[in-house]
């Protein structure tokens, strides 16, 4: 973070943003890194070591319960579906998620979602003792639905709570623990460490510790400010939250913003995500962070987690040290987010957004041309290793950051809840999309396989480029006059903020508490 205001402190804010994401946006990464871990390719078939234990399992369970003996299809079969209904459970968390922060505001939403994994611990801790690969569904589900409540309400708690100069940086965290968690659950799911045939169930249920943490960490933090005076109106409580994360007295100037947004707004109920469709003043608005969160994962990023293996196995690399590549992976975008973390306050989105696509496209574009000549070069297989690291330091450097701030920037108070509803449902569906057709993917286009990602790349590079204003440093009222120019582009005159007038009045009243 930037240096704090004369007399104050992030340490509040720094401790605040640690607890929250350590059971939030950390567990999203950490349950994509653990069920991939020790990833092997057998028979041409993605499936894991990992997939040994688990089919050993399941049709121990078919034996026992019908005197079954599957076929190996049939066993890859059900992992698909206890690795894809993960993607399933992120999307119903995302739709819930908007109606928890309304009811239950950011941080009790936080803690409130640790049932969903505490849940999902015990299923799959108790699951090899029970026999049952059900349990392991429903728990996968349940982490799922942890997981997509993080991804929506965490940058959403980060980004109301930080004061505007460096609420970039502090709503990036959230990309920064993600890619942490990546990294913890590469390490953990090692055949050395819990990766091996006796712990695989613990391995599963270790994602209960992060939830531990926080459940017993962050009820001694504040809430956001913007929700305890915009949604629950206690200026006293806001003024007390405002205190503590800044770590001196409230500066009028984040008061006056804040007052302003909600005499905007004031007399106005949350929107619901369908009422967001057709509304025209958030028109572009709502279009740029649907096409932003869906490049995020149809970008490719994110297959060459679930799939790093194969991709390691084809540019050369032998199979006993795929497990290690594979935090080599985790790890490049790891440093990425720290990186974007640094600059985005100096660079600004647009410039970290159009940047890590551009250069993902520049690296799908190389790596294509390095498979076509893998067999004609011995040093090919190098170039190809470059080229997948280039990749994940491209992706973590902008659309892993960025993407997740946007909806906490560009939208109001009342519209921000639905509008991480539709951008974590939209990220959610594509990664899900993408996890089924990747295989067809490689088998059909081989070496052509990053292709179709190279070109959505490219594509959303252009977008940033054409259609997203500057977010950096600016108030919602600034932004959302930027935008009004693309909503109302066609129209006489231009948009209005309503009940401007009463904001004087809500700056004496919330002065006079001071």
């Amino acid at each position: 973070f930037p240096a704090p205001s004369p007399g104050g402190s992030h340490l509040t804010l720094v401790l605040m943003v640690a607890s929250a994401a350590v059971g939030g946006t950390l567990q999203y990464g950490y349950n994509l890194a653990i069920m991939n871990a020790s990833t092997a390719v057998h028979s041409c078939t993605y499936i894991l070591f990992f997939l040994q234990f688990i089919q050993t399992f399941i049709n121990e369970t078919f034996l026992e319960r019908w005197d079954i003996q599957l076929e190996d299809y049939q066993v890859t079969v059900v992992w698909t579906i206890i690795v894809s209904i993960f993607s399933l459970g992120g999307f119903t968390g995302a739709l819930i998620a908007g109606p928890m922060t309304i009811h239950y505001g950011r941080k009790k939403c936080l803690l409130l979602n640790n049932l969903f994994l505490m849940s999902a611990a015990v299923l799959a801790l108790t699951s090899r003792a029970a026999k049952s690969f059900e349990m392991i569904i429903l728990s996968r589900f349940l982490t799922g639905i942890n997981a997509g409540i993080s991804m929506n309400v965490q940058p959403m708690y980060f980004g109301e709570s930080a004061p505007k100069r460096f609420r970039g940086a502090a709503s990036l965290s959230s990309a920064v623990f993600t890619a942490f968690g990546v990294v913890l659950g590469q390490v953990v799911g090692l055949r050395e460490v819990l990766g091996g045939e006796s712990c695989w169930q613990y391995l599963l249920a270790s994602n209960a510790i992060p939830g531990f943490i926080q459940l017993l960490t962050l009820p001694w933090f504040p809430e956001s400010p913007r929700y305890l005076l915009i949604d629950r109106g206690d200026e006293k409580a806001c003024i007390d939250a405002l205190r503590r994360l800044r770590g001196c007295e409230v500066q009028s100037s984040e008061l006056d913003e804040i007052l302003q947004e909600q005499a905007e707004i004031r007399g106005m109920k949350p929107s619901r995500p369908w009422e967001l469709l057709s509304d025209r003043s958030v028109r572009w608005q709502l279009i740029s962070v649907i096409v932003i969160s869906s490049a995020m994962q149809l970008c490719g990023n994110d297959s060459i987690y679930f799939y790093a293996s194969y991709v390691f196995k084809e540019a050369g690399i032998s199979e006993d040290q795929i497990q290690y590549a594979t935090i080599g992976t985790g790890t490049c975008e790891l440093t990425a987010t720290i990186m974007c973390n640094l600059l985005i306050e100096r660079k600004g989105r647009r410039f970290m957004l159009m940047g890590g696509f551009i250069l993902m496209t520049v690296w799908a574009v190389i790596f294509t041309v390095a498979l076509s000549f893998q067999s004609s070069f011995s040093w090919m297989p190098y170039l190809n290793m470059t080229c997948i690291f280039s990749y994940i330091l491209s992706f973590g450097m902008g659309p892993a950051g960025v993407t997740g701030i946007l909806p906490t920037e560009i939208f109001k108070q009342t519209a921000r809840p639905a509008a991480y509803m539709i951008a974590g449902s939209m990220m959610w569906l594509n990664l899900f999309f993408v996890g089924m057709i990747f295989p067809f993917i490689m088998s059909g286009l081989s070496e052509f396989c990053l292709v179709p990602f190279g070109a959505t790349c490219l594509s959303s590079a252009l977008f940033v480029g054409f259609f997203l204003p500057e977010t950096k440093g600016k108030s919602l009222s600034a932004i959302t006059r930027e935008f009004q120019k693309l909503n109302f582009r066609d129209a006489d005159g231009g948009f209005q903020p309503q009940h401007q007038s009463q904001s004087y009045q809500g700056k004496e009243c919330l002065s006079t508490a001071l």
